[in-house]
Formats: structure tokens, sequence, C-alpha cells
């Protein structure tokens, strides 16, 4: 469960509308907003609070674009976390492009790759925000990790994207605690590597 989570029985009700919804239940997707808003918002929130005074964006602006993204995904819905999980992609996207808009902007806005300090992937914050050129090398990296091994590339993605704890994202995806922990960690290495390499 995600920090926040609906209670047991509000979750089987998200359970229950995602299903409506994937079965074409345009009205499902309306009822949904409300019971799964607060804890998307507190996502967004995370989010942009870890990268404090880079984004334009406000939490609730994110969400609604989200929201947009969202409805228009053909997604074989599992549960409330699968729902979240992905939730946290699409925002990630959002910010990615939002990113790359901002870097066009400025003179000579190629992405610069950085070191991937700790606090990327769910550590202890170091006190430095990203500026969009970091997110966008870890994005970048992100893609290729995942295109060579989709499940490690998904475990830093619930981890840093999603917020979710190593329990939750054992949990989510039915590994052992100890695989989802190495798998962390060897995706943190590998990124780092990829991110040094291209700085």
């Amino acid at each position: 469960m995600l920090p926040g989570d609906p209670p047991a029985a509000a979750r089987s009700d998200v359970t229950g509308l995602l299903h409506a919804w994937q079965q074409g239940d345009r009205a499902a997707f309306d009822r949904l907003v409300p019971l799964v808003y607060d804890e998307l918002r507190g996502l967004a929130r995370a989010q942009l609070r870890r990268d404090a005074g880079q984004w334009t964006l406000q939490a609730t602006a994110l969400v609604h674009e989200a929201y947009v993204r969202l409805a228009g995904t053909d997604v074989s819905w599992e549960n409330s976390s699968h729902f979240f999980a992905i939730a946290a992609r699409v925002m990630r996207q959002v910010l990615v492009d939002e990113a790359r808009r901002r870097q066009a902007e400025k003179r000579g806005g190629g992405v610069r790759p950085v070191d991937l300090a700790p606090d990327l992937l769910g550590a202890v914050s170091a006190g430095e925000p990203e500026t969009e050129a970091d997110f966008l090398a870890l994005d970048q990296a992100l893609t290729r990790l995942a295109e060579l091994d989709a499940r490690r590339a998904e475990v830093v993605e619930l981890r840093y994207f999603a917020g979710m704890t190593i329990e939750e994202t054992s949990r989510h995806l039915g590994f052992s605690h100890a695989t989802v922990e190495r798998d962390l960690k060897l995706a943190r290495a590998w990124l780092s590597r990829q991110l040094r390499r291209g700085a």
C-alpha cells in the first residue's frame, strides 16, 4: 500500500472501478477520480518537493495533466497499486516533457548527464535540487535500463517515482524483499555508471 492509500474497502472500490473502466465504462473513470485524487496529489507533491524550485508546474496541474493522459491509456489494470504505479510513470513523463520544453527554451539546451545522487533513488536527500538536465539524464538512462532489464527499471520507477517502500514494491511485483533490494542495488549501480559515462 502506498503512503496515504485509502483503506481496504476504498482500495477494493478503486480496483472495481478500474476493471469497469477497462471494460469500457467511461463513467467509472469519473467515479474513480475522487477516490484517488488525494493519493495522486501526494505523489505529485513528493516529486515536486524533491526537485524543489525546478518546476513551474504545481501539484494540481501535474495531477490534472496525468488524469488527461491516463484517460487515454489502454491498460489491463490489476489493482489500485498497479494504478498508482502507472500514474507515477505518467507523472514522470509529464515532468520529462516539461524539462524538455524548458531545455529547448534555453540557449544551447543540451542535456548534461550527471552523477546519480543517492537521493535520486529514494535514499536520504542530499539537499541539492536536481536540474531539468539531471532529470532528463536520469530519464534517458532509465529508458535504456528498461530496454535491457524491464524488471529492474520498474523497481526504480516504483521506488523513485511512485514513492513505494521496498515492502510495497515487493508486494506489487510479487518478488521477495531481498530480490527487490538486490534489483534496486544493481539498477542504481548500472544507472550511476551510465550517467558517469555520459558526464
